[in-house]
């Protein structure tokens, strides 16, 4: 897989980051333990979201103790962490527990449906380039990498509305295209966080990735996009 994904850089000479292979290999060391996580549920699951928690806090708080302003300001901001964490577990814990279509299925399904915006995004963006999505915030980002992480993320949902007890494959094919879109958001949201605090990235425990919130930032605002749209719809 590493030698193919080198020899696509060097065919397309394209500016490809030089820490795609350990990106690469951070994900399948990762996605492992994840998916156990999920399929087991119960208490691995239980314990998965709160270390996954606990290690965004403390990104969190190491990013915002660079803000301007005083004390004041910064507990503004301590605070904000803390609410945008609870909800994005919070969010989780709820999907996992659903009964309706399992909701093992349905967290397998929001995971590879951002991962594949990651990977779509990554790549169109890369190999396509064209207008910044958003300059100001994050300049390496493009419509281009926009669009084809909400291609690749439909194509999961209909693969899973095809192969699971998911929704129906228009339903899923939209839903899965506008949690991509979502998935995009809480990367921006992410990003104009660092660069109102001048961090590059969150941490460094994961190569290629940086910290775990640089890692999740797409899942933190899905996860709760994800439950309200099952809370609204019912069945959706």
């Amino acid at each position: 897989m590493l030698d193919a994904l080198a020899a696509a850089k060097n065919r397309f000479n394209t500016k490809l980051p030089d820490d795609l292979e350990a990106r690469v290999r951070s994900s399948v060391m990762m996605a492992p333990v994840v998916l156990f996580a999920v399929i087991v549920g119960g208490l691995w699951f239980n314990l998965l979201v709160l270390v996954i928690a606990v290690l965004m806090s403390f990104e969190w708080q190491n990013i915002t103790a660079n803000i301007e302003g005083d004390a004041s300001t910064r507990q503004k901001w301590h605070w904000r962490g803390v609410t945008y964490i609870t909800i994005a577990g919070a969010s989780l814990l709820w999907l996992r527990g659903l009964e309706t279509y399992h909701g093992g299925w349905v967290v397998i399904w929001l995971l590879s449906v951002v991962w594949a915006t990651d990977i779509g995004a990554f790549f169109a963006g890369s190999l396509i380039g064209g207008a910044r999505l958003a300059p100001a915030i994050s300049p390496g980002k493009t419509w281009a990498g926009l669009i084809g992480g909400a291609v690749l993320a439909s194509l999961v949902g209909i693969l899973f509305a095809i192969s699971s007890h998911m929704p129906s494959i228009g339903k899923l094919f939209w839903l899965s295209a506008a949690t991509a879109v979502v998935s995009q958001g809480g990367d921006l949201l992410e990003s104009y966080v660092k660069r109102l605090c001048g961090v590059k990235n969150s941490g460094t425990l994961i190569p290629g990735h940086g910290g775990v919130l640089d890692r999740v930032d797409g899942f933190v605002t899905a996860a709760p996009f994800v439950m309200l749209m099952f809370m609204l719809m019912g069945k959706p």
